[in-house]
């Protein structure tokens, strides 16, 4: 009787170690930002107040089985502490399926394939500027690009960062920043 346990024992640990080393030699998926790559921002619209800004950053997955970015957020950072004149908001899209309601629809990124996702950053002017004068005492901040994927690994979040420079929106809305 207890050889016949033994024997149970030793082939559900074999049994359980093959299993494992199947599911390790198979992979996961790893989505990766091409940050370097992503498009210039671009003035997507524009009013007295406020203009819209997008940018569109490639997920490529290097991993050997396919992804599914679940969720996405873009968070631009700049605090009134660090600059009042305006007001920033952002939003996450896939490329070529702009949404009316905030909404991310879920995609998978199969192995060795890549997916555009695109940022868009709304600037509005505040304390009665016109969004010129706030664009020329602007200041360089970040955007977090926030993105929850899962795959064969548990579902976690991951966060792609890029700087919008001062420099660059004053180009975009054809003024010069004030040296302070």
């Amino acid at each position: 009787m207890l050889t016949i346990l033994g024997v149970l024992v030793a082939a559900t640990v074999a049994g359980a170690a093959v299993v494992w080393i199947y599911l390790k030699n198979r992979g996961q998926e790893k989505v990766v930002p091409k940050l370097g790559s992503r498009t210039p921002f671009k003035i997507i619209s524009r009013d007295e107040k406020s203009v819209t800004l997008s940018t569109t950053i490639e997920f490529h997955n290097e991993g050997k089985q396919s992804a599914m970015i679940v969720d996405a957020i873009c968070h631009p950072l700049l605090p009134f502490e660090q600059y009042d004149g305006m007001n920033v908001r952002g939003k996450a899209e896939r490329e070529g399926v702009p949404r009316e309601d905030d909404y991310f629809e879920a995609l998978v990124i199969e192995h060795q394939q890549s997916a555009n996702l695109v940022a868009k950053v709304t600037l509005t002017a505040r304390k009665n500027l016109s969004l010129e004068e706030a664009a020329r005492h602007m200041v360089d901040f970040p955007v977090e690009f926030l993105y929850r994927e899962v795959g064969r690994t548990p579902m976690h979040w991951s966060i792609a960062r890029i700087i919008l420079p001062a420099e660059e929106l004053a180009g975009l809305v054809g003024v010069e920043l004030v040296k302070e």
